[in-house]
């Protein structure tokens, strides 16, 4: 799949599986059609690196996170700008749409987290606590936590409801890169600088195991669908 004029940043499949998105230091994100490769569209209005973008759960939009401080709804259909979103003051370098499709949270630089309404773009709540940048943020598969994944070489499960820290798992010894829940919610998986990766108990905070091999740092980690 070519097409971009810089480097790729993050992709995603839709839920249906028929497309792609990319997202790409050349400001812009592209649609493909996962069958043929073939380019399908350009979404243009960044004015800025784009980090991060995610399908929502019934694929009708896509949500970008650029380095211009703004994130962005698109419809995933035609490709069309439908909202940006403002309010954070730094970079925003991850997003994702809640299972239910109607919140997102998104992830910046500034140290913070927010929530906001996926129809009408309205910012919800901020959540702070983090000491240095967000790099990664990500629903429950309830749709009630958000875990994230900051500089700070900690992770944080946060309350979706209230925007409450409810714990900080520690135990890396650099940036924590990715983070991601198990198809059941019961564990997190964790990547870190620091050339590991982490299981985590979801519920209690407590790590579980190190994943040790890499030679250098680990910048994504995921579950298998069923968990294993």
């Amino acid at each position: 799949l070519k097409g971009h004029a810089g480097l790729v940043n993050a992709c995603a499949f839709s839920p249906d599986g028929k497309r792609i998105v990319s997202a790409s230091w050349d400001n812009s994100l592209k649609l493909w059609d996962s069958e043929s490769g073939k380019e399908l569209t350009t979404l243009k209005g960044h004015t800025g690196s784009v980090w991060a973008c995610a399908f929502s759960p019934d694929g009708g939009r896509i949500v970008s996170a650029s380095d211009e401080t703004t994130f962005k709804l698109w419809n995933a259909e035609t490709g069309e700008e439908l909202a940006t979103l403002k309010g954070h003051t730094d970079s925003v370098r991850a997003c994702a749409f809640s299972p239910d499709g109607k919140r997102i949270v998104s992830a910046s630089w500034d140290k913070t987290l927010k929530l906001w309404n996926a129809e009408t773009g309205k910012e919800l709540t901020t959540l702070k606590g983090h000491e240095e940048m967000v790099r990664a943020c990500v629903f429950s598969p309830d749709g009630k936590r958000i875990v994230s994944a900051s500089d700070d070489k900690t992770l944080k499960l946060w309350d979706t409801k209230t925007g409450k820290e409810l714990t900080t798992l520690k135990g890396h010894t650099g940036s924590v890169n990715a983070c991601a829940f198990g198809p059941d919610g019961k564990r997190i998986v964790s990547a870190s600088s620091d050339k590991a990766l982490k299981i985590w108990d979801a519920e209690t905070g407590d790590e579980l195991a190190t994943l040790k091999g890499h030679a250098g740092l680990v910048n994504a980690c995921a579950f298998s669908p069923d968990g294993k």
